[in-house]
């Protein structure tokens, strides 16, 4: 059984969903010696989120980012959690609602995505700054 670790500081991204495919790629070969496993990956925040979607079409990143401001808007009146600006509250709800972590399956030391899957980062904050994400890779 093979276990890898390493947290990766990925650059500041503004507000939106970006993919970070490449990034992790690039960032931890670790997996490539991997035949049958999991690429577990975990994002160290609680207003930005992973997921797992399109990864050709730039409109469907877009498109993500209009609706989930319209399912969590800002300045809702019933948000208590106004301290750190209209933004952070919903924040706060995208991340849970999308999570702070992925699976993705290693199949003969390559991610196991789909052919048009990417791994996404949503930025839920206008000025988020740099983000952390640990990445962890175990199989045989």
């Amino acid at each position: 059984m093979v276990f890898e670790q390493k947290e990766i500081r990925l650059k500041p991204y503004p507000r939106g969903f970006h993919l970070i495919t490449d990034t992790i790629l690039a960032e931890f070969p670790a997996f490539r010696k991997i035949e049958k496993g999991i690429l577990k990956v975990f994002v160290k925040h609680t207003s930005a989120s992973l997921t797992i979607n399109e990864n050709a079409d730039d409109t469907v990143r877009s498109d993500f980012e209009k609706h989930i401001n319209i399912l969590v808007p800002e300045n809702a009146a019933y948000y208590e959690h106004i301290y750190e600006g209209s933004d952070d509250m919903p924040a706060h709800i995208k991340a849970s609602l999308l999570g702070s972590f992925i699976e993705i399956p290693i199949t003969n030391g390559k991610l196991n995505l789909g052919i048009w899957q990417g791994i996404y980062l949503g930025e839920h904050r206008d000025f988020g700054g740099s983000r952390s994400i640990i990445v962890t890779a175990f199989g045989v």
